[in-house]
Formats: C-alpha cells, structure tokens, sequence
C-alpha cells in the first residue's frame, strides 16, 4: 500500500471511461474550494452546502466547458472532507483538460478507492459497509443490489457489532477478575460465559450458513443443460439467452466443449452453460467433452434434464436421475410440436426452437431459486474476507468452550481477545495498513 498523504486534495473522473453525455469530476479535501475558485468563473464565497452552481471552467481566458458544480462542505459529504463534483461534457478531452486543470491548481490524482477510504477514516462508514459500495457498484440483478444496499445501510456491521459487544462486555469482567486474583472472586460466571460463547456460536455458524448463498447472489446461478445428442440444448439456450450464441446442427455430437453465458430475470442472474450429449462414443474429443459436462453438473446449482420427446423418454429420464440425484433439478420435454406425450410426472414441456414453454421454464426455475431472496431484515454474508474472520473467529470460541472448565481466567482472555479482533477486523475497528490498502486497491478509480 502506497503511504497516501491524507491532507492532499484529491481528484479523480468518477463516472465510466469513454465518451458519454456528461461525466462527473470529484475532488475532496480542504483545499477543494480553492482550487474551483482559480478555474471557476463564478464567485464561490457564500457557497452553501449541498448547492449547485452553473458556469463556466476556464484556464485563463480559454474556456474549458459549460458545467454544473456540486458543493459538500464537510463533515457533511461522502468522504467527510469538502468535496466538489463538477459535472461536464462527457468528451474524453474535456474531461481529461478540466482533471490536468485541477492537478496544475494544487490537486492529486486520487488512487483507487480513496475517497472511499476517507469516508471510512473520517467514520463516514465502518470497514464492511466500505466493502459493500464495490459490491453494490458490480452488482448485476436486484436481489444482489438489495442485498448490498442492505449491507451499505449498515445490517450486516450492527449484526457483528453486537456479537463484538457481547463478548467485550464478558471480556472486561474476567479481566476485572485478574486483577483481583488473589481476592478468589467470579465476577464473571462461567455458566453465564458458556451460554453467551454458545449463542455467539449459533450467530455466527447462521452467517457462515448463508455464504454459499450469498456467493450465489454475487456471482450468478450456475445452470447446467444436460441431455443426450440432439436433444436441443444448444437451441435452449440460444433461446433462453435471445442470441445465437451455441452452433445448432442435427449431426450428434456437434457440441464438445462447454459454452457459457449469462442473463438476468425475476430480479436474479443466470449463468447457462451449454454441454456435451451424452452418450457411449469412441470419439475421444466428444469423451472428453462429455466428461466435462458431468464435472460441471456436479458444480452447478441447478440443472436443466433435457429430454428428447421423438425418442425413448422413459430410458431418457431414468439415465439423467441417475446423474443429478442430489441437485435441484428439473426435467424439459423438448420437441413436443414434433411428439406429443401423457406426462405423468412433473416435466415442463417446450419447444425451443419454435420458443414455446421458455416462459414456464423459466418460472421454475425462479422457483427453485425462492431461497436466495431475502428480506430486508435478512443478513447474508458475501464477502470471503468476511468469512474467513468469522470461521477465525469460530475457532476461538470452540477452543474456549473446550477448555473452559480446565483453564485460568488469563488463558481464556487470550482466546477471548483473538475473537474479538476476529470480529473487529471485519468491521474497521482493528485493521491496519496493508489490510486497508488491499481492501480499497479492488474499488475503481472514483470511488
């Protein structure tokens, strides 16, 4: 991590790269105001506090661009400090001319993610909640924005905070006992800590629980095709996905390898993945192929069975039970303009080349996937930095209960004092440098 100058005035284009309509310019730090009021053609003395002025920047007569400026005076901002967002053309020169004006006039380039470091330094927001603005800036469906804007507001920090007091409050009585050690007093009772330490297990084995989830909501659910040759997995999901995306032939084995895309519905995002037909071939390639689609089903979250209706279907939905037993699933009957069937079990029918039944399909599958929503009041972990402190975090306090009965008061304050920092890591309230400086190396540029 760079040894960043926290006094410096920085700045940095905080909207996408390229040419665009507008684009927005920030700049925080105490010299902010001073630098718009040297390119700034507009008088700035009695500038209030979340107001907008229109004008002109310029470097000495030249004039720069037409632009509207946004003034933050702190502590109320998003970085804490004063801030200024100019928002101009979005043409790449103006907005490289007018970031070069700011730096000849005693700005700094901003690294990534340092304005939202400042907010975390000036206590704007704890440490997760900094990490839920990059998550709620990838985030790609609405229930993952939900989830982040949840996290952002501060949910999933209350929930680890008062896990962290629990414990500090226990902490300070069998410190308080230490220093009466010779007195032989319990200011802490030992059956009030096992209950405490098993409660704060159960919290904290829920939170692990919802990762798997979580990472779901953040990376998109896997969904495997799988069906013998022909069966029309490659025209699914040409179908489900709106493109052309797999090459589509009646020459079995046309699809050897894994073809992969993704699409957002019902507020959740899809990650399809086309396979290989299965069946007994000599083909090498086509083999390897085939065992690909089987390594990749075992990986999925769901998986599409696709079934032939122009050829045995009993035969076929007995071989593909055989190889998704375990995993959500459902079962398609594809070509059924071509064949009609008396469908006793639960099997959706469709016609993916004439695009019939995608919609039911569909609906099943945000049925299958009700269990990844969740309430506002819900807390679902995310973040793998996250959830390597808590399982830390977890060890600690097994290793207490393990011992409790068999141990001195210092000793359990040792283990005590390592969970706790397991919790205040997560939350900014014990970290250091390089921590920070890996966390926010990850953030764009702006922010």
């Amino acid at each position: 991590m760079k040894d960043f100058c926290y006094s410096d005035t920085i700045c940095a284009i905080a909207t996408g790269g390229g040419t665009s309509a507008i684009a927005v310019i920030r700049i925080s730090g105490k010299k902010s105001f001073d630098i718009i009021k040297q390119i700034f053609d507009k008088k700035i003395n009695n500038i209030r506090s979340h107001s907008i002025v229109f004008g002109n920047i310029k470097k000495k007569n030249e004039v720069i661009d037409e632009v509207l400026i946004s003034f933050f005076i702190g502590p109320n901002s998003y970085t804490g400090e004063d801030t200024v967002e100019i928002s101009c053309h979005g043409s790449k020169y103006i907005q490289t001319k007018i970031l070069q004006l700011i730096v000849e006039n005693g700005g700094r380039p901003a690294e990534p993610g340092e304005f939202t470091m400042r907010a975390f330094l000036n206590q704007k927001l704890d440490l997760s909640q900094a990490e839920s603005v990059a998550d709620l800036i990838s985030s790609e469906n609405k229930v993952a924005h939900q989830t982040y804007i949840n996290q952002l507001k501060g949910g999933f920090s209350k929930k680890i905070k008062k896990l962290r007091e629990e414990l500090v409050n226990f902490a300070s009585l069998i410190e308080l006992e230490l220093d009466f050690s010779e007195e032989d007093v319990e200011f802490a009772s030992r059956k009030k800590l096992i209950t405490l330490l098993e409660n704060l297990k159960d919290e904290i084995k829920f939170l692990l629980s919802s990762y798997v989830d979580g990472n779901i909501l953040k990376e998109g659910i896997v969904v495997t095709i799988l069906g013998q040759p022909n069966s029309g997995k490659s025209t699914l999901l040409n179908c489900i996905l709106n493109e052309d995306k797999a090459i589509t032939s009646d020459i079995a084995g046309t699809t050897r390898d894994l073809i992969e895309d993704s699409i957002s519905f019902g507020g959740l995002t899809f990650r399809f993945t086309d396979t290989a037909g299965l069946r007994e071939t000599e083909n090498k390639i086509e083999n390897v192929g085939i065992r690909k689609a089987i390594d990749k089903s075992k990986k999925s979250n769901i998986i599409i069975n696709l079934i032939d209706a122009t050829q045995d279907v009993p035969q076929q939905v007995k071989y593909l039970k055989n190889i998704t037993q375990i995993k959500d699933s459902v079962f398609v009957l594809n070509k059924t303009d071509l064949k009609k069937h008396d469908l006793k079990d639960n099997i959706i029918s469709i016609s993916a080349k004439n695009n019939l039944g995608i919609d039911e399909l569909k609906k099943e599958l945000l049925k299958i996937c009700e269990k990844y929503r969740y309430s506002d009041s819900n807390i679902v972990l995310t973040n793998t930095r996250h959830l390597n402190e808590l399982n830390q975090c977890l060890s600690e306090i097994n290793l207490i209960l393990e011992n409790i009965n068999n141990v001195s008061s210092d000793l359990i304050t040792i283990n005590i004092r390592k969970a706790l920092n397991h919790l205040g890591n997560i939350t900014g309230e014990i970290t250091t440098d390089d921590l920070l400086g890996n966390i926010f190396s990850n953030f764009c540029i702006g922010k």
